[in-house]
Order: C-alpha cells, then sequence, then structure tokens
C-alpha cells in the first residue's frame, strides 16, 4: 500500500483563525455577516480604490516570477537594495522558504510557546526536531530572553522562530534583546517574523540588522493593507540569504493580482497611520468594557490581545449562534484564553452586548 513518508504521516495541520466555512454552512450563517474577531488584520478594509487597480492586472499572461517592479518599490520604501527582498505568497509561504532552505532531519529548530503554529509546521515538514521553550502563564506568557539564551546554548538550533509582536500573547521584543539573541546564535537562521508590526505604535526598525548574515525579516501585507484575499508578503536579509530563499521559491508563487496590490498599497501614504489611530481608541474601550465584566485582557502591543474566559470552546459557540467569531486558543495549548482582534469601535459595542447577555 502506498503510503506518505513517516514523518508526514505523524504531522497535525497548524490551527487558524477566520472563517471555517464548512462550519458556517453547517450552522446556517451567511459568511458575509460574520464578525470576525478571530483573524487580527486591519478592520478598515482595503484602502480606496484599490479593487478598481485591480481591475488593470494582466489575468492572461504568467506573473512576473520575481515580483521585481513590487520589489523596486518595496527597496525605495525600505531604503535597501533589490537583492534584500524577497515577496511571497503570504508570510506563511515565507516561513516555509526558510524552513525547507535551512532546516533538515538531523538539525533542530528552537521556538518559544506559544506562539504561531506554522512555525512547528514548517520545521516538521523538512524533518527537523522540534524544541519548544515554554513561556509560564504566571508571566503573562512573556519571554524570559536570559531562558532563550540558555536554550540556545543547550540546543544549538540550525534555526529559531521569533514573532515580534508575537501571536498570540502580543508582547513585543525590544532592539537590544533580538541584537543579542541573533549574535548569540550566530550558526543559527533566526527567523524575526514581524506579521503584526503595522500594527505597534512606535515600533523599532529591525532593518538596521540585516547586515547579520543569520537574520531574516518577514512581514506581511496581507495584514496591513486588509488583502488576505490576495495573499501577500515579503522577507528581508543580507543578500546571500535572499538567494538561498529564491532557490526553494516556487515559480510564479505571487500572482498579478497580489503584485499590482502590493504597488498600490504603498502609495497609499497616511492609511496605516489612521489605521493605528483608530484600533488605538477601539482598543482601549475594548480592553475597559473586558475589565468591567470581570474579564482580564493580558497586556499586548499588537492589534490583538489574549483574555482568560475559562470555558473557551462554549464561549465560541454561544457567540457565533450571535454571529460573532473569536479565536479559540486551544490550538495555542491554551484551552481556557480566547484572542481577540481589536476591531471598530461599534464592533466592539456589539461584542461587549453579546458578552454581556452570555456571561449573565
Amino acid at each position: 500500500m502506498l503510503r506518505p513518508k513517516a514523518y508526514i504521516q505523524q504531522l497535525k495541520p497548524a490551527a487558524h483563525g477566520g472563517r471555517h466555512y464548512a462550519e458556517l454552512k453547517k450552522l446556517g450563517i451567511d459568511p458575509a455577516t460574520l464578525l470576525d474577531f478571530s483573524v487580527s488584520t486591519n478592520p478598515s478594509g482595503p484602502p480606496a480604490g484599490l479593487r478598481q487597480a485591480l481591475n488593470e492586472a494582466d489575468l492572461e499572461s504568467y506573473p512576473d516570477s520575481d515580483s521585481n517592479r513590487l520589489k523596486e518599490r518595496l527597496a525605495a520604501k525600505l531604503k535597501i537594495g533589490t537583492e534584500n527582498i524577497i515577496v511571497g505568497n503570504g508570510s506563511t509561504e515565507l516561513i516555509r522558504m526558510c524552513a525547507a532552505a535551512y532546516l533538515g532531519a538531523r538539525e533542530r529548530a528552537l521556538i518559544p510557546q506559544p506562539t504561531y503554529g506554522e512555525y512547528e509546521l514548517a520545521a516538521q515538514l523538512a524533518g527537523a526536531e522540534v524544541i519548544s521553550l515554554h513561556l509560564p502563564e504566571k508571566a503573562d506568557f512573556r519571554l524570559n530572553p536570559e531562558d532563550l539564551k540558555k536554550a540556545i546554548k543547550a540546543h544549538h538550533p540550525g534555526a529559531i522562530f521569533l514573532c515580534n509582536p508575537n501571536n498570540p500573547t502580543g508582547e513585543y521584543l525590544d532592539i537590544q534583546t533580538v541584537r543579542e539573541i541573533i549574535e548569540l546564535a550566530s550558526e543559527s537562521l533566526v527567523v524575526l517574523d514581524e506579521a503584526y508590526i503595522g500594527f505597534v505604535d512606535g515600533a523599532w526598525s529591525a532593518l538596521e540588522l540585516i547586515k547579520h548574515p543569520n537574520l531574516v525579516i518577514i512581514r506581511s501585507m496581507t495584514k496591513d493593507y486588509a488583502i488576505a484575499g490576495v495573499r501577500l508578503g515579503y522577507a528581508c536579509a543580507e543578500a546571500g540569504l535572499i538567494g538561498a530563499l529564491n532557490k526553494v521559491k516556487p515559480p510564479w508563487n505571487v500572482s498579478s493580482l497580489a503584485q499590482e496590490a502590493g504597488l498600490f498599497a504603498l502609495d497609499c501614504g497616511v492609511y496605516i497611520e489612521e489605521m493605528r489611530k483608530e484600533l488605538a481608541e477601539s482598543g482601549k474601550y475594548l480592553k475597559t468594557s473586558l475589565e468591567k465584566l470581570g474579564l482580564r485582557p493580558l497586556p499586548s502591543q499588537a492589534n490583538f490581545f489574549l483574555v482568560k474566559v475559562g470555558d473557551t470552546a462554549a464561549l465560541r459557540a454561544e457567540l457565533l449562534k450571535q454571529g460573532i467569531l473569536v479565536r479559540d486558543c486551544a490550538s495555542f495549548g491554551l484551552p481556557e484564553y480566547i484572542r481577540l482582534a481589536q476591531r471598530t469601535r461599534p464592533e466592539c459595542e456589539r461584542l461587549i452586548v453579546a458578552l454581556q447577555t452570555i456571561l449573565k
């Protein structure tokens, strides 16, 4: 009987937030009416004019396999060379490229947990062993840099995955901590996933660190510009590292629609700043209102945060009956927590009213 590789048989798909269309169909819920707090993307919707701009995309020809126009625009905006950039079909594809290029069957991937599930899956797909550094609940799941340094010295990992700010905790590491990790792990690939950096107020620039030949920075335009439907991200690194990623990159991995969306988005100057301002106000309301209900949002510098609610599955089910979706964090190993994304003030008010009804 034909079977896949033994380690492939053991794999479990990473769980994600967002609409599960089969579930919604079974419950008789129209996806278009769902209020989604489970995904941490820009709730403002795509920039005005983007949909019309996509009508200009060439649908008949294969897309530019290297996304050259978009790379040139990104390089000018970020003030780095085009040789320091690779464009991907969302940040998850770039994570898998890193694992494919730098991990193998006799290597280890070091991953602080809880964090984004695709790091572990990408490492396992490459055949690597996963070493988890479990972050304590009593410290609100914050990373102790000294514990990470000890783990690096003990395990000599082939790769280290750092989500900054971290999903689902929202912790944001400072530049000195990240620099020390990169320098200590000089023989390891350090994957710094900045998928949510666009939502951090006063973020520091990791781009000054790409002189280190073991660092790759991953970013998501999907989340910043509310274009999850077209999938778009990019990575920045030293030219030699980008060259290695290009060797494992599938051809035509970024569609013509996604490239046009990226080019248009980069010209939307104040869009991100306005979004951050709106989310700061609605986020303050949401956290204060949750506290009044007896729920404690954990500290976060991202556009989402954890809340301990007890029976998460039951709460999620009750909210879904009211057309509201939250992220059950059982897949992160946190079965008593939900993750809430910050959305607009009216949407947050609707969530609070629903919670008031349920918690009574």
